[in-house]
């Protein structure tokens, strides 16, 4: 007779036969997108532009020639470093994390008629909410018949893809035929492990009592098993029927408080390690304790229940008590490679979309785990992050800057855990910004225009900036720099106008954080005068809502209707005038001040007898007279000295106690105006 196979081979049969490649093959197929037949009820337009979207998409990478050799263009950043799902995928079934019950476990029963009296309400409420469900669903069945009678068109568009749905049908029937015998193993699984009774009230109090008293009481094991139930609770599958050992909402908010609370001190202690221990004390014990036979299997199953836990819940306060309790416990996790891997995809999908509590939470988690585990989890954990990024990165708005703002200073800090390990992907993801720079210069199409022209491409550029910038004087990363200011030269040249000064003076700001992090000058000065040159004479004036509405911080390309509103050139004046004083600040204690000056000055005093509004030229004139005062005081210092130009020493120590102090007028001025952009931005 046949052995029958284990349940890894099962899972690996199932994977990687060649019946399954051949299936993934059809569905991969199917998916593809395909232009409608013009004869199936779609319109000879509408089948002109499905047809026009199919090449589109085959044309979304785009290999070219350039001196430099080939350039592979991708119109989606986040693929950059393909997808790594795979990594993160371990296999988890229902029965991970249950450990063998002792039988002399006490169970204590309630009486019959409160049981039946819970039953009775459970299927009452279950009745209630299959009648509801039936009423809505006759209730859109009676909308979707009106609408079709209505709609012509609309019906024929679903009789287009009617052979869709019977093709994905078909698939799936033919997915439930293979699936039918993995359930039939599974449920022999089931039937094989022991039945287990409801576990009430007083007999979890019980078991808590006994671990309390004795953490090595066989009761342990069983208020794991049933803390692995709850993770298991609320999943409604034919599968999950260990989660009815629940009798009630007690027991199941019971359980969960007292294994997170208590599991790490029992496993603490039955380990022979105290609270206050490091972690690598702890890794060292991990791995040469004869405890650790006993303790690990409990360890294992505690953080499998709570990896599973945290995809049933939804509840952001018991979510932030689950990881806190979880980052306590978190060397433990050396141990279990797999399970952290498991766990970063969660703390992604918090990160990245949860609440700004719960974000934190995720991310410092998240950070700990990746300090703990091998630099091969780290190398994953910066590709998943960077996907993530760039994906929530795609629109920006007045509403979602703070959080965007959040995930990048997060993705900074994982960055900083390895720098040459980031150093790599920050170059890869610049030569692909390089390559939609060199694509558009050489083509000027509008598609080309616009991959560079959206909140991605900006702030995949920004982000590797910031990188640059807080890693320059630590690490040798001229390279990169080096890189960064092409780019940002490269996509500025490519817009000119008016309507994308906002582009322009994000790229201007990206400058001077380049400059500043690493000493070097960059004449940026040019670039801000080319935009005071957009500012023209105000000729019409938008109403009051949209006005109060103008914030250059959400904007890369402004509206044609905004143009002239003297809302929208007193903001373009503001920020102009912004960039152009932190790039004079930086420079305001060097010697070579009075001739870095002359030429801004002098187009500056143009830009103001241009000015028509009162505010923009008041504006530029306060900075004029600033700037002019400490041209004055620099010369008046540097007449003074007597080294030469050719004595770096000198000219660095130039001034350095005023610098230190930075009470020079012109640091104060650019100190208040940046708290009043601050404010300003602040406003709704």
């Amino acid at each position: 007779m046949a052995k029958k196979l284990g349940k890894r081979a099962r899972k690996f049969a199932r994977k990687g036969l060649q019946t399954v490649e051949k299936q993934k093959r059809k569905q991969r197929t199917f998916f593809k997108r395909k232009p409608a037949p013009r004869g199936r009820g779609l319109s000879a337009d509408a089948a002109d532009e499905a047809e026009e979207n199919l090449n589109h998409d085959q044309s979304v990478s785009q290999l070219y020639q350039n001196d430099g050799g080939a350039y592979l263009v991708e119109t989606d950043m986040s693929n950059l470093f393909g997808e790594d799902e795979e990594e993160f995928d371990d296999d988890f079934s229902d029965s991970d994390g249950y450990l063998s019950e002792d039988a002399e476990c006490p169970y204590i029963s309630e009486s019959k008629n409160e049981n039946n009296s819970r039953d009775d309400t459970a299927v009452g409420t279950f009745q209630e909410e299959n009648a509801e469900i039936k009423m809505q669903i006759s209730k859109q069945k009676k909308k979707l018949d009106k609408l079709l009678a209505k709609d012509e068109e609309f019906a024929k568009f679903l009789e287009s893809r009617r052979y869709q749905l019977e093709r994905y049908d078909s698939m799936v029937s033919d997915d439930e035929e293979e699936g039918g015998e993995d359930e039939e193993e599974e449920e022999e699984e089931l039937e094989e492990q022991p039945t287990r009774q409801p576990v009430t009230r007083t007999t979890l109090d019980v078991w808590c009592w006994l671990v309390t008293e004795n953490p090595n009481s066989p009761a342990l094991r069983s208020i794991l098993n049933l803390y692995h139930d709850t993770s298991l609770y609320g999943a409604f599958t034919s599968r999950n029927d260990k989660s009815a050992r629940i009798a009630s909402p007690e027991v199941y908010s019971r359980v969960i408080n007292f294994v997170l609370s208590e599991a790490d001190g029992i496993f603490r202690t039955l380990l022979g390690v105290p609270e206050d221990c490091n972690a690598e004390r702890i890794i060292v014990k991990l791995k040469n304790s004869k405890e650790w036979l006993n303790v690990g299997p409990l360890v294992k199953s505690y953080l499998t229940s709570s990896v599973k836990l945290l995809n049933q819940i939804s509840d952001s306060m018991l979510l932030n008590f689950v990881l806190s309790r979880l980052m306590s416990s978190v060397v433990f996790l050396h141990a279990f490679s797999s399970l952290g891997r498991r766990l970063t995809k969660i703390l992604l999908r918090f990160w990245s979309t949860g609440a700004e509590q719960l974000s934190t939470s995720s991310f410092l988690l998240m950070k700990e785990v990746a300090l703990l585990l091998s630099s091969d989890y780290l190398k994953i954990c910066l590709k998943a992050m960077y996907r993530t990024l760039i994906a929530r990165c795609k629109f920006v708005e007045e509403s979602n800057l703070k959080r965007i703002d959040l995930l990048k200073s997060s993705f900074m800090e994982i960055t900083s855990l390895d720098v040459q390990q980031s150093y790599l992907f920050a170059v890869s993801s610049l030569q692909q910004l390089a390559g939609f720079v060199k694509q558009a210069s050489k083509t000027k199409k509008k598609e080309d225009l616009m991959k560079i022209n959206n909140w991605q491409y900006i702030n995949c550029l920004n982000l590797w900036v910031k990188f640059t910038c807080l890693n320059y004087k630590e690490s040798n990363l001229q390279q990169l720099f080096d890189m960064a200011v092409r780019v940002i030269f490269g996509v500025i040249s490519l817009f000119t106008g008016p309507r994308f000064l906002p582009l322009k003076l994000k790229c201007v700001q990206m400058l001077n954080d380049l400059s500043l992090s690493s000493g070097h000058f960059i004449p940026v000065s040019s670039l801000v005068f080319e935009c005071l040159d957009f500012i023209g004479e105000v000729t019409g004036k938008v109403d009051g809502a949209q006005e109060s509405t103008i914030k250059l911080s959400s904007l890369l390309q402004v509206p044609k209707n905004l143009l002239k509103s003297r809302q929208y050139q007193e903001e373009c004046a503001r920020s102009c005038i912004e960039v152009l004083s932190a790039h004079f600040s930086q420079w305001s204690y060097h010697v070579s001040l009075p001739e870095l000056s002359t030429i801004p000055l002098i187009l500056l005093k143009r830009s103001h007898e241009k000015a028509t509004a009162e505010s923009v030229s008041r504006f530029i004139k306060r900075f004029i007279d600033q700037a002019e005062q400490n041209r004055d005081f620099i010369q008046m210092k540097r007449d003074g000295v007597s080294f030469s130009p050719n004595d770096q020493t000198s000219i660095n120590n130039f001034l350095l106690p005023e610098k230190s102090n930075a009470k020079s007028s012109f640091s104060q001025f650019y100190a208040s105006m940046l708290q009043n952009s601050q404010t300003r931005n602040m406003v709704p």
